[in-house]
């Protein structure tokens, strides 16, 4: 029997992903999307790009997430919205939530009433994901930082990380803003949230979460994030010091994502093509002398966001893990 599968907030960039990809995953029924603002609009008038692939339509009915029908339930909302969505409507306890904003993913933040929030990074968290009932998605920068450091931290030699990553407007969401529109984007970009970024806190819980207690209390991360000049993706560059042979990192990573299908690590220069309209990260270390940098590249709509909470959702309902995910990056 194929999983039921809602959305709610499904006119934004995250939405339009998920809906793609729910439209031609093979264990999916898929047939509610809500909209208050599209109530009623066939889905390829906000979603171009999918005219003549559906004729479903935008509802503004949340019956369907009261009444159990559904098994699975998308939150596609700006942040700080989930929060307030589901202390005004009641979804049934028999569906399951994956939240895509970045309300529960805190420790200290990821309960709601009876619910309770697991942070959906499946390469550190996969046991915890396929038991859960309710998945909070990791945000986009903080997916492609922490893959990039997980195996340092795993073996107790992460210390101080000076960080930096470039995304594409999409990162900015569908609504129009200075910084986002052509005229300022076109052969431009810009450092912004200097040092301050909202996902430096879940970076630092999860980097604690597999740090050994032997290792030394001196993790530290800095990152400046950049504005670019393209619609999608990202390319982080982690600095630290590290003595330890590019040989030796390089097995280390390897045997730490070893069984984890959409992390590969990269023995050649890795580019931001490999990666757009794919679930992948892709990981390449570069050593020079007592430096390490990794780089660290995923699509910020897709293992950033939507690609990732269908990750989670195959592995909460005993899936494969890759399931409608096999996606062919746009290399040229």
């Amino acid at each position: 029997m194929k999983i039921k599968a809602g959305i709610i907030g499904g006119a934004g960039y995250t939405g339009g992903e998920l809906i793609r990809l729910l439209l031609n995953h093979p264990d999916v029924d898929f047939s509610y999307i809500h909209s208050r603002s599209n109530a009623d609009k066939p889905l390829y008038a906000v979603h171009q790009d999918l005219i003549g692939e559906t004729t479903l339509q935008f509802t503004g009915d949340l019956s369907p997430i009261r009444s159990g029908d559904l098994d699975v339930l998308f939150l596609c909302l700006g942040h700080g919205e989930s929060k307030k969505f589901l202390s005004e409507n009641t979804v049934h306890d028999h569906t399951r939530i994956i939240d895509l904003a970045n309300d529960f993913r805190l420790k200290d933040q990821s309960s709601t009433g009876n619910r309770n929030f697991i942070y959906g990074l499946p390469e550190i968290n996969k046991s915890a994901i396929q038991s859960a009932h309710n998945i909070a998605n990791p945000g986009c920068f903080a997916t492609a930082i922490q893959l990039g450091l997980l195996p340092l931290a795993k073996a107790g030699l992460l210390e101080a990380v000076y960080a930096t990553g470039i995304t594409g407007s999409t990162g900015a969401g569908q609504s129009l803003s200075s910084t986002s529109h052509f005229s300022w984007r076109a052969n431009n970009i810009q450092a912004y949230k200097t040092l301050t970024h909202q996902h430096l806190a879940e970076i630092a819980q999860s980097l604690r979460q597999v740090t050994p207690p032997h290792a030394p209390e001196k993790q530290e991360l800095s990152f400046v994030p950049w504005r670019g000049d393209f619609t999608r993706g990202i390319f982080i560059s982690s600095l630290v010091n590290c003595d330890h042979t590019h040989e030796e990192l390089t097995s280390l990573y390897k045997n730490f994502y070893k069984d984890q299908p959409f992390t590969i690590v990269s023995d050649t220069p890795i580019f931001l093509k490999q990666v757009v309209n794919t679930n992948k990260c892709i990981v390449q270390l570069e050593k020079v002398g007592s430096k390490l940098v990794i780089h660290s590249i995923t699509d910020n709509l897709l293992k950033g966001a939507s690609g990732q909470a269908v990750q989670n959702m195959n592995l909460m309902f005993g899936l494969s893990e890759t399931a409608g995910l096999r996606l062919k990056a746009g290399a040229f």
